[in-house]
């Protein structure tokens, strides 16, 4: 229960730091070699590393909504030391405008906890 716990708060502590601007802890979420893809998103990339990832975002002008939610976690496998999470992510923009975002993380722990070693974003569209 208490990796449970962890993933759950590692995956709502995400909205904080980003919303709050606070790149330089983005290493309480991220292992140093994170892949990062929002390649599906109209300007999207597949971002490798911590440093490049904390630089990219702390660009003026860098395209984040002003408000990440995190909801819907889902563990769907859990080891000694590596887990697959499922979430759902609600983002507003600057003009108010309301997108919805599907999560699929693989994370690793380490001694300082529980960290996310790959995430895939995908933009949910209507159907």
């Amino acid at each position: 229960m208490e990796d449970r716990f962890a993933i759950h708060e590692l995956i709502a502590l995400y909205g904080h730091l980003i919303d709050e601007g606070e790149w330089h802890r983005l290493g309480e979420l991220f292992t140093d070699d994170i892949v990062f893809d929002t390649s599906a998103f109209e300007h999207g990339e597949i971002t490798e590393g911590l440093a490049r990832l904390a630089a990219d975002w702390a660009t003026p002008g860098w395209p984040h909504p002003v408000a990440h939610h995190a909801t819907n976690i889902v563990i769907r496998t859990l080891e000694l030391d590596r887990a697959e999470v499922l979430s759902k992510g609600i983002g507003v923009g600057r003009k108010g405008r309301v997108g919805s975002v599907t999560y699929r993380d693989t994370l690793v722990k380490s001694a300082a906890g529980w960290r996310i070693k790959h995430r895939v974003a995908q933009l949910q569209r209507g159907r």
